[in-house]
Order: C-alpha cells, then sequence, then structure tokens
C-alpha cells in the first residue's frame, strides 16, 4: 500500500529533508497544488496554514506507510499529544496537479496559525518557498 504526502518546504526535491528523509523511497514526485497560506519562518523553514490560497510543492508517493512515522518526527508531531504541543499537525488534504484536476486525498502537514504569528511567520504570496530568496 503507497501513501501520499505533500510537501512544499525542505522534504521537496532538491531540499536539505528531501535527500536526507525521501531520496530512493520515492516511486513518484509530481507538482502539485494544495489550498493554504504559506509563510516563511525566520528559522529556516516554512509552515502552511489552512486557507484558499494556492500552494505549490510536490505531491510524494511512497511504498512504505512506516515512512510516516519519520517524517512525523521530522515535523514534531505526536497524535498523542494535545495540538498546541506540536510543531505541526498532519491531516488528509485534497491535492490537485498543476491544471486544477484533483489529484485526491495526500496527508499534509500544517501549523496552527497561533504559532505562525508567535514565530513571526511572514506571509510567501507566491505559494512557493524558496529557500535562497526570502519575500517580504
Amino acid at each position: 500500500m503507497s501513501i501520499q504526502v505533500f510537501v512544499y518546504g525542505t522534504l521537496k526535491p532538491g531540499e536539505v529533508n528531501y535527500q536526507r528523509y525521501c531520496e530512493g523511497k520515492v516511486i513518484a514526485a509530481q507538482p502539485a497544488i494544495a489550498l493554504g497560506q504559506l509563510f516563511n519562518l525566520p528559522i529556516g523553514y516554512p509552515a502552511m496554514i489552512p486557507g484558499n490560497s494556492p500552494v505549490r510543492g510536490f505531491l510524494l508517493t511512497f511504498t512504505e506507510p512506516t515512512l510516516l512515522t519519520v517524517l512525523d518526527q521530522l515535523e514534531d508531531y505526536n497524535p498523542q499529544r494535545i495540538p498546541e504541543d506540536n510543531e505541526y499537525y498532519r491531516q488528509q488534504v485534497t491535492i490537485y496537479d498543476l491544471a486544477n484536476q484533483s489529484l485526491g486525498q495526500a496527508w499534509i502537514y500544517l501549523m496552527q496559525p497561533e504559532r505562525v504569528q508567535r514565530l513571526g511567520g511572514t506571509l510567501i504570496s507566491s505559494g512557493w518557498w524558496n529557500p535562497m530568496k526570502s519575500e517580504l
């Protein structure tokens, strides 16, 4: 059974955590869109919150479902904790291809809006996180 995860930050192909956590485990990586709001955090990675703006990233398909446990640790998510104690939370959302056709549901890691604000997040209006270029 394969699992799908939408990634928009350091887990995108070419970024630092893709090599560490995904390389050799991904059977497909497709450019995709999820709806939300994307923020640049002053700590070196982005956060996404629920919303209605297109956020561009990649839909990664893995064959090994246990990889979710590894990604949960990376994203500091534990379903047993109260939501405020997690850095991110994981949920399933509808993902779209670049032609706006639904690709079905996939897992995504989102951050509570209050946490983004507390961390000093700045909105990325383009919906694409690029660590080499911070948008103001």
